[in-house]
């Protein structure tokens, strides 16, 4: 089943016969598009943009390389990590990630001791999700040419476009029909391959809200931070940010707490803190609630914690960001669940009209809140 709803209608990715089973557990099933077969395979590396404008893998690559080439005063590119096929030598991407700040000593350095606070900004750990990729791409070109730029002078911005590289490329496969591919590509699973990266960090990892069905969309994996993307995650951002919170779920973490962390997702026009797990309280609650508001008044978004305006759930990179390290971390899920921009593939025109209006000043929100978020 898909995230996407309307009224009482689930939509549901499936086979001819996935008809009659679901008529036979007793739902009423009506065929709603029909999707042409994809063959799973990278696009050309000549390719740097498809459905009507985003861009691919290649070209969110390059252009990191570019913006440092160009601005070599304020953007550093850091591999963190290599994609699940990597590993597997089929294939597969460099995980990278853009430091951008006014260098100077210590700046862009894989120490939690440096000396300006830091926001770390992701998109696309569910593949499906292309309009977080555009945003991170946007908000890449606003910090090195906009009246933002001199906001780095006294913070570090830490953005990954991708976060899910095999996952995307799987997306794009499908050119001007995306392939709706939410996961990593490590699975057998025929109809959907993978391991759900949201569901797989361990933070109360294998409770509500995910799946042990390898083919389910929310499938955890076999144990928590078994996946080669979700490790190279946290050893990131262990490496950026000081553990200013002591064990237990009702901890607080300290006064001094730098840093924010925004995992971008699509769709339903929400900004979500921890607990994911659970509608329980952190040790923070009335700042993230209030870093949240700040943020979903710009927007017009919904805040909340998941549990609140959502649903329950496990094993997110938010909840570990948090209940690791103490720092303050978010989801923003992007756009309306219906309508012309809503969904997982909105038009392209989408996102400068709609999308990025709504986001940037989010993020500005964001960068001014990591100072002192506490």
């Amino acid at each position: 089943m898909l995230e996407q709803r309307d009224g009482d209608d689930l939509f549901v990715v499936g086979e001819k016969q996935t008809a009659d089973e679901l008529a036979a557990d007793g739902f009423q099933a009506a065929v709603e598009t029909v999707m042409p077969p994809s063959q799973w395979e990278a696009r050309s590396l000549a390719d740097t943009t498809y459905y009507g404008g985003y861009r691919t893998i290649t070209a969110q690559f390059a252009h990191l390389n570019e913006v440092a080439a160009a601005h070599p005063e304020l953007a550093t590119v850091v591999d963190y990590g290599d994609s699940w096929r990597k590993t597997q030598g089929s294939g597969g991407y460099d995980l990278k990630a853009l430091c951008l700040t006014r260098k100077s000593p210590g700046d862009c350095a894989l120490s939690p001791n440096a000396p300006k606070p830091r926001l770390f900004v992701m998109g696309q750990l569910h593949a499906r999700e292309i309009t977080t990729g555009d945003m991170a791409y946007r908000f890449i070109d606003d910090l090195v040419a906009s009246e933002l730029t001199p906001m780095l002078n006294d913070i570090e911005v830490w953005v990954v476009p991708i976060a899910n590289p095999d996952g995307v490329e799987i997306v794009e496969s499908g050119g001007d029909t995306p392939v709706l591919h939410r996961k990593n590509a490590n699975g057998t699973c025929a109809s959907s391959r993978g391991v759900d990266l949201n569901r797989n960090a361990g933070s109360h990892w294998g409770e509500v809200g995910s799946s042990t069905n390898k083919c389910a969309e929310t499938y955890r994996g076999p144990r928590a931070d078994s996946e080669v993307e979700v490790q190279a995650l946290e050893s990131l951002w262990r490496k950026l940010y000081r553990d200013t919170r002591l064990p237990g779920d009702t901890a607080a973490a300290s006064a001094d707490t730098t840093g924010a962390v925004i995992s971008m997702h699509s769709y339903g026009n929400y900004v979500l803190f921890p607990w994911g797990w659970s509608t329980q309280k952190t040790g923070n609650d009335a700042a993230l609630r209030k870093m949240a508001q700040d943020m979903a008044s710009l927007s017009g978004f919904t805040a909340g914690q998941p549990g609140e305006v959502l649903y329950n759930a496990s094993g997110a990179t938010d909840d570990w960001v948090y209940d690791d390290l103490g720092v303050p971390s978010f989801v923003w899920e992007i756009g309306a669940g219906s309508g012309r921009c809503g969904g997982f593939l909105p038009p392209y025109s989408c996102q400068k009209d709609v999308h990025w209006p709504k986001v940037r000043p989010m993020l500005v929100s964001a960068m001014n809140a990591a100072k002192r978020p506490y």
